[in-house]
């Protein structure tokens, strides 16, 4: 069993965090834009984050596993799926704050490229915003992930997940309880450690929160 626990913690954590990492690329990218050169972009930027949300999560996994085979390529894809959208929506609200900051409209009067605004000047002051976001996806990231492995859609034998260990011994239950227990305690527990970790980097990251 500690063994399963050790192996899952090496399949789980790391598809959890590319996941948040390829989310994060492509959210922040999409909301830089979005904030900073607006009209169409906008446009064309909320409407993808709103089909992303509009469409149950569930099913679009189901949909894009059915087709491309259940792998962890394809299990990191659908999880990024799931987390730009959250980077691309508050980045985005960032951005269009920052834009009207004094010291970004001196760089665009002294004749900064918009490239070297956006680079220079307001992501900068995003990413720390986006680091803590990052981070608190993790966890989410981590439960999708045993939920989907849960229900097969994720990690296949002979492979080793948290996610896959429950479905696993789920029949077994009634007669062997810890085979269920200790792996829904190492989600448990990672899951309340990486959010709890999230949450005071929010307040060292956050000036507002200062006291």
């Amino acid at each position: 069993m500690l063994s399963r626990l050790i192996y899952g913690a090496r399949v789980s954590l790391p598809i959890a965090l590319a996941a948040t990492m390829l989310g994060a690329t492509i959210g922040i990218t999409l909301g830089l834009l979005s904030g900073y050169l607006r009209g169409v972009v906008d446009s064309v930027v909320t409407k993808l984050i709103d089909i992303q949300l509009a469409f149950p999560f569930i099913l679009f996994a189901i949909a894009v596993i059915a087709v491309a085979g259940p792998s962890i390529p394809v299990l990191i894809m659908v999880l990024s799926a799931r987390s730009w959208t959250t980077f691309a929506r508050v980045v985005r609200g960032e951005t269009f704050t920052i834009s009207g900051n004094d010291y970004v409209l001196a760089a665009r009067a002294f004749g900064a490229s918009q490239p070297r605004v956006v680079l220079r000047h307001i992501a900068p002051n995003v990413l720390p915003l986006a680091l803590v976001i990052g981070t608190l996806d993790v966890g989410a990231l981590i439960i999708l992930e045993s939920t989907l492995s849960f229900v097969g859609l994720g990690i296949q034998p002979p492979t080793v997940s948290w996610g896959k260990d429950l479905s696993d011994a789920r029949q077994y239950i009634q007669l062997a309880w810890w085979t269920t227990t200790f792996p829904g305690v190492a989600i448990l527990v990672v899951v309340l450690s990486i959010n709890t970790f999230g949450d005071a980097l929010r307040d060292i990251l956050d000036p507002r929160l200062r006291r």
